[in-house]
């Protein structure tokens, strides 16, 4: 290859494919970074060397030269699984399994996926000959390998080869992939853990029932936390390719095994996945249904909080999944009891997570139902003192909104919520402002204009600014909603004493409010309500009050009519034009500019 490279040197130094023979060079550079820019560039190398001293030369090069660092490495193994054209297609793919093999036995965890996520994608380039001649005879170096790594890259490979081979090859790598499921290594154990689903969808049933089960099993059972919670997957894999009688027989009691496992990073795994566990089991009758209710309250009392937690936020998928012939009865009866113990659990976590999902349960079970026994946990929940569990509960109203009414909404809901308006922590306060058009939806303008309105004028005053300007929007979507006589009446005054406020922060909150009622109101109420109040705040003393009048008055400026932005709006720009402080110009000669003033 050094050859090579001295000739590719000599021949093109004052040719176009100089820069070639640099990049073939920086490839055995002692600095990584030039080396890596060369690997990274290796696609371009390969085109200018052609395919076969690609194959002949480049792939020796690389093969030979493997140990390096690992960022080196990893683009490499990425590289090469775009490779095959580059080689002549289909037809030499083989030749980019030994660099791959090799970077499939490394040290490194990140390097090895990526190698085998390459060999993956080739594999499909490999005819059926091909692939018994020369990818078969390589997952077998690597499935019998000395070092851990090599066995665990086989793991990935078995899937996408097995297919296309024969029966008699089928045979011998069901028999290796059992070896590697029995390793004594747990690093091995784990990979094959985490293939075993993938490699069940491409087995035959009947290999399935009579070997592979014991594989499985072998594996639910294994002394390594980390191997048992992988086979979570596997259940969910197995349920969707095996026949209802063997899955009842074979996948049940594994499934039963990892709910009660003694370690909670399974019962975690469990809890997380249960929602596609069941699922997978498919059609269920009532003894199957009270199983899994049974099961999936168990893992709602957990001892752990993790497992509570993760079990807590897949309520709604579960309730959701369950046959609508069983579901009512099956909540009212066992669901419902353990989530009034979660709502005074002693884990904030366990809560939130509750509180996140809680209110989706409401669609599901109907309104009787909800009214009877969902609210009062819903109103507990909009008190509790962890801030998490109101800003979850105010985040997911909505999705109950309509199930309970008007009536029940204002008789049972609004109290609390009308105690969050002043909440300690400001991220509820923002849930809750954006909470206030639909409420104005469900409960009506007069009701509204009573209880809430005077909330939502305490907001434009709030000390964090987020909530100021989430309650301008709140109050111009609401302007939207009950138009602008409401908002002359009710808003307006409000904007006029802002805009007189010692404060500078309220007379831009001031500002703000006018600017989102213009894009509500339209061109006459602008000109007779808000631009009067923006051409005194024009004459701010606080040069920020004046340069976000200019800002504005981009967007008012696009509402009226072209005769008031002539008569009313370019005045006002051309004064802030003359200002003293250079924000203040800046700011108005850009609008000017969006303006075509």
């Amino acid at each position: 290859m050094a050859a090579v490279m001295d000739t590719n040197v000599e021949e093109t130094e004052n040719g176009s494919l100089y820069p070639i023979a640099v990049l073939i060079d920086e490839l055995r550079n002692e600095d990584v970074q030039l080396r890596l820019n060369s690997i990274r560039k290796l696609s371009t190398i390969a085109l200018a060397l052609g395919v076969e001293r690609t194959r002949n030369e480049l792939i020796h090069f690389l093969t030979d030269t493997i140990y390096d660092e690992d960022e080196v490495l990893l683009v490499l193994a990425e590289q090469l699984g775009n490779f095959t054209p580059l080689v002549g297609g289909a037809d030499f793919v083989h030749c980019l399994l030994p660099p791959l093999e090799n970077l499939a036995t490394v040290e490194e965890t990140v390097v090895r996926d990526k190698a085998v996520e390459s060999l993956r994608k080739i594999a499909e380039k490999h005819s059926s000959a091909a692939l018994e001649e020369h990818f078969i005879p390589m997952v077998k170096r690597l499935a019998t390998g000395d070092w851990f790594t090599s066995r665990s890259s086989a793991c990935g490979l078995f899937s996408v080869c097995y297919p296309r081979v024969g029966p008699a090859v089928k045979a011998e790598l069901r028999n290796m992939y059992r070896q590697l499921c029995r390793d004594d290594t747990p690093m091995v154990r784990r990979a094959a853990a985490a293939k075993m689903g993938e490699f069940a969808k491409v087995l035959e049933k009947d290999a399935i029932v009579e070997e592979y089960n014991q594989m499985f099993l072998d594996l639910v059972i294994d002394e390594q936390d980390s191997v048992r919670l992988l086979m979570v997957e596997a259940c969910i894999a197995m349920s969707s390719v095996i026949p209802k009688a063997d899955m009842v027989k074979h996948v049940k009691p594994a499934l039963v095994a990892l709910i009660e496992d003694k370690s909670w990073r399974v019962r975690y795994m469990v809890a997380e996945k249960f929602v596609e566990l069941q699922n997978a089991l498919g059609g269920m009758d009532e003894s199957t249904v009270n199983e899994l209710v049974g099961y999936f309250t168990n893992l709602l009392k957990d001892a752990e909080g993790e497992v509570r937690g993760a079990a807590a936020q897949r309520i709604e998928g579960f309730c959701k999944t369950l046959p609508e012939a069983f579901r009512e009865q099956a909540i009212i009866n066992h669901i419902l009891p353990v989530i009034k113990e979660l709502v005074s659990d002693q884990n904030q976590h366990v809560k939130g997570e509750l509180a996140s999902v809680i209110m989706g349960l409401g669609p599901i079970v109907g309104k009787q139902v909800t009214e009877t026994h969902l609210l009062p946990i819903y109103t507990a929940m909009l008190r509790d003192s962890t801030a998490e569990v109101r800003l979850n509960i105010i985040s997911s109203l909505e999705k109950v909104s309509d199930v309970i009414g008007a009536s029940m909404m204002r008789d049972e809901v609004l109290p609390a919520v009308i105690e969050l308006g002043e909440d300690g922590k400001w991220r509820v306060r923002l849930a809750l402002v954006t909470l206030m058009p639909l409420l104005a939806q469900q409960l009506g303008r007069e009701f509204f204009d009573e209880k809430l309105l005077p909330l939502c004028m305490t907001w434009l005053t709030d000390h964090v600014h987020a909530i100021r300007e989430a309650a301008t929007n709140t109050l111009k979507q609401l302007t939207q909603k009950f138009g602008g006589e409401w908002a002359t009446r009710t808003l307006v005054p409000k904007a006029v004493q802002l805009s007189k406020d010692n404060n500078y922060l309220h007379r831009q909150t001031a500002l703000s409010m006018l600017t989102g009622l213009s894009e509500a109101v339209g061109n006459d109420q602008t000109v007779a309500d808000v631009l009067p109040i923006v051409k005194q705040l024009a004459n701010d003393n606080v040069p920020n009050v004046r340069f976000n009048v200019a800002k504005s008055l981009v967007r008012i400026g696009k509402i009226v009519s072209p005769s008031v932005l002539q008569s009313e709006i370019k005045p006002i720009l051309s004064q802030l034009g003359g200002d003293t402080d250079f924000d203040v110009r800046y700011f108005a000669d850009e609008a000017r500019t969006a303006l075509n003033l």
